[in-house]
């Protein structure tokens, strides 16, 4: 059955939803979640195309904006974002060819592509598409939030078969083509809140609860050292254990020293954004639990 559907971008200010506490999606059971392989978990047998359950289904929430590399979280840690993020409209449209996805339209930005291979979005619904057995190929692609609105949209389209497991799986058959194989931007929008990353290979997700009602702020680079010395790894290392244990335990004061105590990754960055130290120690100053720059570099 041919789907057609519209991704709608949201703005900052816009429908605010809390997504450290919102519902994890279908066929979540516990807080952590492995995947055998970079393919889907389902071992269901397809004797013929899947049909969806509805004529139509907008995403009742918008999947969130992520943030990555938190401090010393580098690459492992990730959380989703309050107040920003993706709508997916999704809709049976009887005059596209059968086992194809089209975009009809898109809101918020005239620079993404309609073409579904070239489209985070569309790359992520054809994904799902396969994995409850349509034939579809694969291409390029750009947002995790896109991608997962559209991934859990398809899925509950067809009644819910897939798990949360599945749906990271596809949201990463889109990041794999943008910036590689990393799920902490994935993960957190999809399963919102905290996310740890402990292992690849097989693929190992942690949801990492957050108690507190605390908020934590993030205000709008790319460069890496390729050589660290043992005292760096060993001080990063137990600061990201520190990083864990304060978000689990609720502790703002831990989870901000923690963050903003990384020795690796944020004093390479911090020499392209003029004002960084200063800006740093002003915000600690007047009462943050913690400063540091995450995300590819322009969040801080």
């Amino acid at each position: 059955m041919a789907t057609s559907f519209k991704p709608i971008s949201l703005s900052a200010s816009t429908n605010r939803f809390n997504h450290n506490n919102r519902p994890v999606p279908y066929g979540f059971k516990t807080p952590t979640i492995r995947c055998h392989s970079t393919t889907s978990l389902k071992t269901l047998k397809i004797t013929s195309e899947p049909q969806p359950v509805f004529d139509s289904l907008t995403s009742f929430a918008p999947a969130p904006a992520t943030v990555a590399n938190l401090g010393p979280g580098f690459d492992f840690l990730g959380c989703a974002v309050d107040g920003a993020g993706d709508y997916v409209t999704l809709s049976v449209d009887h005059n596209v060819k059968p086992g194809d996805i089209q975009i009809s339209s898109i809101n918020g930005s005239s620079k993404l592509s309609r073409n579904a291979l070239l489209n985070c979005a569309g790359i992520a619904a054809m994904s799902v598409m396969e994995m409850l057995g349509g034939q579809i190929s694969s291409g390029l692609g750009s947002s995790a939030a896109s991608a997962a609105a559209a991934a859990t949209s398809v899925n509950e389209l067809f009644g819910g078969k897939l798990d949360v497991s599945d749906l990271v799986l596809a949201g990463l058959v889109s990041e794999e083509k943008v910036s590689g194989y990393h799920a902490d931007n994935i993960a957190p929008a999809i399963m919102g809140g905290f996310v740890l990353i402990q292992n690849y290979n097989p693929l190992s997700i942690m949801r990492l609860p957050f108690p507190s009602e605390k908020d934590l702020f993030f205000v709008l680079v790319r460069v890496l050292p390729t050589e660290i010395t043992l005292k760096e790894h060993i001080w990063n290392s137990t600061q990201a254990g520190a990083l864990v244990a304060g978000i689990l335990q609720g502790d703002l004061e831990a989870l901000g020293l923690a963050l903003s105590s990384d020795m690796i990754v944020e004093p390479n960055r911090a020499q392209l954004i003029p004002g960084m130290a200063g800006v740093k120690k002003v915000a600690i100053e007047a009462g943050a639990f913690g400063c540091t720059i995450s995300g590819a570099g322009p969040t801080a």
